[in-house]
């Protein structure tokens, strides 16, 4: 497994799954600022579905956006999950199936069973962290 730091250098596209419109919330508090340091962020999120938070196009599934970059040669690296720790398995299922690098489940979310599914498949997996605190202390 690469360290943190190895993830954060090396990850381009980053995927918001559960993502919100609203904010004041975690999701787009932390979508924001990845933004602001450079990473394109993908918001999934079936609610929002065709419109658009922080001028990026919202996916209802994984599948569809990594398929919508993929079209343009992008593909997404890490998938940050702020969902329901009993709802990551699903997601964990798609974020193998797309080939995403890493799959990383923000503060207070922790599933040893997708975490077993996407280590086994070849992906890091970071659990119960927040990806910008994390980042924040490494720069």
């Amino acid at each position: 497994m690469r360290s943190v730091k190895e993830i954060l250098h090396d990850s381009k596209t980053i995927a918001v799954v559960g993502m919100s419109n609203k904010p004041e919330r975690d999701s787009f508090i932390v979508a924001r600022y990845l933004q602001s340091h450079g990473y394109r962020v993908v918001p999934v999120n079936p609610t929002y579905a065709g419109t658009e938070i922080l001028g990026e196009k919202v996916y209802p599934s994984l599948r569809e956006a990594a398929g919508a970059l993929g079209a343009g040669g992008q593909q997404i690296d890490v998938v940050d999950c702020f969902r329901k720790s009993d709802d990551i398995p699903p997601v964990a299922r798609e974020a193998i199936a797309i080939r995403a690098r890493v799959l990383w489940m923000q503060l207070g979310v922790e599933n040893q069973l997708a975490a077993d599914m996407a280590s086994c498949a070849g992906l890091d997996v970071i659990m119960d962290r927040c990806i910008k605190i994390v980042h924040a202390s490494l720069t």
